[in-house]
């Protein structure tokens, strides 16, 4: 039925052009069919018509239309109006057993909506309207004039701020920024972002899986949108990603680079290929290529070794397949062997693969320097694979002789001196090489015929453990850059890389290994991960500059079709899943606050320790000890002991000694398992001795969830930044807080919450931050929406989504290992009631008493209700039930009767399981609002025994406790 009036009614608002009709009266159905046009009332009556027709009882509707601008442009079709209006329309409404009248706009095609607001509903058009009779021949002036104001808004994840808001929240910015360049602090603020697809949000790749087959074409697609806003003048650099055990293949990683001073690192945009073009790239094209390059760079071509897929490997694997599979002929997606194989025997087994020449820059004369590969077989055989021919290369085989003479690079703490132009030293150089090979002073030449021949080398190079490779692969030409450690020498041989790929006029990709870190170079990467894209930004030196990035990154990925928000089957809102890690170093690593003034992360992690609020109301779905990024007061239960002792060591001010920080703290911050990753505030890459680019003088915050809006994002970014302004000037140096099962109790209730956040507030306010705890009205709506409210006797109920953490369960057999199950069938909701009398009133879940607190505010009171959600085949207690729908009566015990109740389910009131999640929001908060009913209270006398108040969780009534069996 649905489908039905779904089609019928765009059908006729394809097929009916609309016009404005001053003529009095309707068109017949007939009429309007035949002229294909009509006013909204002509299709209106056109639809009543037809839907009699067919047997369904159908009215003639006239009232308003009011019309909104959108807080978001659409991607798909109109947006709607430009500016807020309203006008008397017409439009039809059809009766359908068990859902009563339904409203359709032909005018429009869609259902009607809020914005169709009813006066009359007839059987025919006449009776619809507001006057009617005769009157004698008389002068008439007839005037009306509609419109429509907003009176009151609530905060929305669409639209966080108002603009006189948001024009506070700029100035407030600025004068952090002020007060952060008053003291010296040279921070700098990146991130971590999360995006999934708006489109097929239930596909396992926006769920569960890393890796999928739209990730990387959107990644490229939101890579390929960001780079001329943050990146003109950079390379794209293909790189491999992370590797994590149990994937089969590693991840992929795409890069933009560029320099800090403006110069280009790549010139022409039209010379970097497209990965879904096809350029016909042949093995005898990427010859070409690499003998051109070694020409350029001043190297001999004879070392130019070509390369092949291991026959003897592939031939053994081949005879390994069982007998009745034909490679050529087989569905081979889910074995990659196989799949592997059949391309390469597709190909041909003697196929040249690509082509490398050993490669590296002399440190002493600064040339760079190739040689021979000896090795044992006749020619270079790759190591079977899917990477690239760069990462399979048999170093193995080489000899020991020269392993060791590893250039080291160059420290990030050690002063550099600005970067050359190196395409302008490029050209020079090559000049003077020409030059130098012909005998004579160089004279420009067509740039088909600027390369000379080179002196063949008399001797035998040294041997050389590093290589450039290049690579015809799915029709494009591939070059990997061998690990340099200068700076310098990276970009001179992406120099000379583009010059000879504007000499072929051929587009290429750079693959391999990245250019060195260094101060002088920028960048931002785009990496997959379990269910989202995740964009590493680059920090930002300033307020307005944050506020630049974080605006263009959003609005860039919404047109590139990713989102920052995903729905739960019940309807809950929640972010992305991937979190939105923020990062705080300094421009260097020497400039950063942290290494220089250890004091400022001591003021921080004690201030989050006494303020949960800045823990939780931030944060996403999976919350504890086990979670991406625990307290540190969840996650080991010594560590608060632990904590005291090492700021007890903890120097204040300024001090010379980088590494001290790292020491300290490196073994606290941690997750149960000791994972250093895994924690609230982790500082993998402040000083770690493992590694240079694990010294980068950066503190990162891990426990906050992707917000859906940029506004949003940069008032968390603004909070964070006036509180590091505030401890930069007045260290917070008190004992730690012992808040012992409170963490998990009140301080998961959304009330307790907020109130702390206005403390925190409070004390930015007392340090001259002017912060309005109205800003964080949309963070409370987004983490915890209200499920409904009632008022019985003056007495209102409001129901509000509460935060519960997810149980790791202990290890099971699966199919790949053992695994650790979470158990989110538990969860949480906060009731609040408002004018209640302790004395007289009583609240019941399920017939069962609720604990409620009182708030400090007179007839005032909250409490949480823990419960079974849904039943999972493995979980925590797998004999309790589901405790669903959730029964809530407000007992008078005067009269020991219900004055009223609500009833909240947690899944389709229905009984019925929702098939897929919701598109859009609008279909999320159908669904929340479906679940709440406004009535439904227990009948008759009510005995309610005692509640026996448990002392670990005073505020929470858990339903599993206590659990009657039926």
């Amino acid at each position: 039925m649905v489908d039905f009036l779904v089609a019928i009614n765009q059908r006729l608002e394809q097929d009916i052009d609309y016009l404005i009709r001053m003529e009095p009266g309707v068109q017949t159905a007939e009429e309007t069919l035949t002229k294909a046009q009509g006013s909204c009332r002509d299709s209106a009556w056109l639809m009543v018509q037809i839907l009699r027709h067919l047997g369904l009882a159908a009215r003639f509707v006239s009232g308003y239309l009011i019309q909104l601008t959108a807080d978001v442009k659409a991607l798909d079709g109109p947006s709607g109006t430009e500016v807020d209006f309203t006008d008397l329309h017409a439009w039809t409404e059809v009766f359908i057993p068990g859902a009563g009248w339904v409203g359709l706009d032909p005018t429009s095609g869609l259902f009607a909506g809020e914005g169709h607001i009813p006066l009359a509903a007839t059987p025919e058009p006449s009776s619809a309207a507001p006057i009617t009779g005769l009157s004698d021949k008389c002068e008439v002036e007839f005037d009306f004039e509609m419109s429509v104001t907003r009176v009151h808004e609530d905060p929305r994840v669409t639209k966080p701020y108002t603009d006189e808001q948001w024009s506070k929240i700029e100035a407030l910015g600025d004068y952090v920024d002020e007060r952060i360049e008053a003291n010296d602090l040279r921070l700098t603020m990146g991130g971590e972002p999360t995006f999934v697809s708006i489109d097929d949000m239930d596909a396992p790749e926006w769920n569960t899986e890393a890796q999928g087959p739209n990730k990387r074409r959107l990644a490229e697609g939101l890579l390929k949108r960001l780079r001329p806003h943050f990146a003109p003048g950079s390379l794209i650099h293909y790189q491999q990603g992370k590797w994590y055990p149990g994937e089969p293949l590693p991840r992929w990683a795409l890069a933009c680079y560029w320099r800090k001073d403006g110069l280009p690192v790549w010139k022409n945009d039209s010379l970097l290929a497209d990965m879904y073009k096809d350029y016909s790239v042949t093995p005898d094209i990427a010859k070409s290529f690499t003998t051109r390059l070694a020409k350029r760079i001043g190297v001999a071509e004879k070392w130019i070794i070509p390369c092949f897929e291991d026959a003897y490997y592939y031939l053994w694997l081949e005879r390994q397949q069982p007998v009745d599979i034909d490679l050529r002929k087989e569905d081979l997606k889910d074995d990659e062997n196989r799949a592997r194989l059949a391309r390469l025997l597709e190909r041909g087994l003697d196929e040249i693969t690509g082509f490398t020449l050993p490669l590296n820059r002399s440190p002493s004369t600064l040339k760079w320097q190739s040689g021979p590969w000896p090795i044992r077989r006749e020619s270079l055989y790759l190591i079977p694979g899917d990477s690239p021919m760069g990462l399979r290369l048999p170093l193995s085989a080489l000899p020991f002789a020269g392993r060791d003479d590893t250039q080291h690079p160059t420290s990030l703490f050690e002063h550099q001196a600005p970067l050359a132009d190196m395409h302008g030293e490029v050209a020079s150089r090559y000049s003077d090489l020409q030059a130098k090979q012909t005998g004579g002073p160089y004279t420009p030449t067509p740039l088909k015929q600027d390369i000379q021949e080179q002196t063949p080398d008399s001797a035998d190079g040294p041997i050389i453990h590093t290589a450039l490779c290049v690579e015809p692969r799915e029709g494009k030409l591939f070059v990997f850059m061998p690990p340099l450690p200068r700076l310098e020498d990276y970009l001179e041989l992406l120099a000379h890389i583009e010059k000879t790929a504007a000499e072929l006029t051929l587009p290429i990709c750079v693959e391999g290994y990245p250019p060195p870190s260094d101060n002088r170079l920028e960048k931002f990467l785009i990496t997959p991960d379990p269910g989202v894209i995740e964009v590493n930004i680059m920090p930002s030196k300033t307020w307005r500059q944050l506020v630049s990035r974080t605006q263009c990154l959003y609005e860039e990925a919404r047109l590139a079709r990713l989102g920052t928000e995903k729905f739960m089957l019940d309807g809950r809102h929640t972010g992305t899943g991937g979190g939105n890690h923020v990062t705080l170093g300094g421009e260097t690593p020497s400039d950063s606050p942290f290494l220089r003034r250890p004091d400022l992360l001591a003021s921080m992690i004690t201030f989050w320790q006494h303020h949960p609020s800045l823990s939780y109301l931030f944060a996403g779905m999976f919350l504890g000890p086990t979670s991406q990024a625990p307290r540190i007061d969840e996650a080991r239960h010594e560590a608060l002991y632990e904590l005291e002792i090492a700021f007890q060591q903890m120097p204040v001010g300024e001090i010379p000694q980088p590494w001290i920080v790292d020491r300290l703290l490196r073994n606290l911050l941690t997750d149960i398992t000791g994972n250093t990753h895994r924690a609230e505030f982790c500082i993998d890459k402040l000083y770690s001795p493992d590694s240079p680019t694990g010294r980068l003088g950066l503190v990162e915050l891990r426990g906050f969830e992707m917000p859906p809006h940029a506004q949003m994002s940069l008032m968390q970014q603004l909070l964070i930044r006036a509180l590091v302004a505030r401890f930069s000037e007045t260290p917070y140096r008190k004992p730690l807080v012992r808040w012992g099962t409170a963490l998990h109790d009140r301080w998961l209730l959304p009330h307790y919450l907020w109130e702390d956040l206005k403390d925190v507030l409070h004390d930015l306010h007392e340090h001259g931050f002017d912060f309005d705890p109205s800003w964080f009205e949309s963070f409370l709506e987004f983490r915890f929406p209200q499920y409904g409210q009632v008022i019985y006797d003056q007495v209102q109920i409001e129901l509000r989504q509460a935060i519960e953490p997810w149980h790791v369960l202990g290890e099971e057999v699966s199919g790949g290992g053992t695994a650790r199950y979470v158990d989110s069938s538990v969860e949480r909701l906060q009731v609040k009631l408002f004018g209640y009398n302790p004395a007289r009133h009583i609240l019941t879940c399920n017939g069962r008493r609720v604990p409620l607190q009182p708030t400090g505010v007179n007839s005032e009171a909250v409490a949480g209700i823990r419960y079974r959600a849904w039943q999972p085949p493995s979980a925590l207690h797998p004999m309790i039930p589901v405790h669903a729908p959730l029964v809530f009566d407000l007992v008078d015990t005067w009269n020991q009767r219900s004055l009223g109740g609500c009833i909240y389910h947690v899944s389709h009131p229905a009984g019925r399981n929702y098939e897929d999640f919701p598109v859009n929001a609008n279909a999320a908060e159908s669904r929340r609002l479906s679940r709440f009913w406004a009535q439904g209270h227990t009948q008759g006398k009510m005995d309610i025994g005692v509640e026996t108040i448990q002392p670990e969780y005073p505020h929470t009534l858990d339903l599993r406790r206590d659990h009657r069996p039926k």
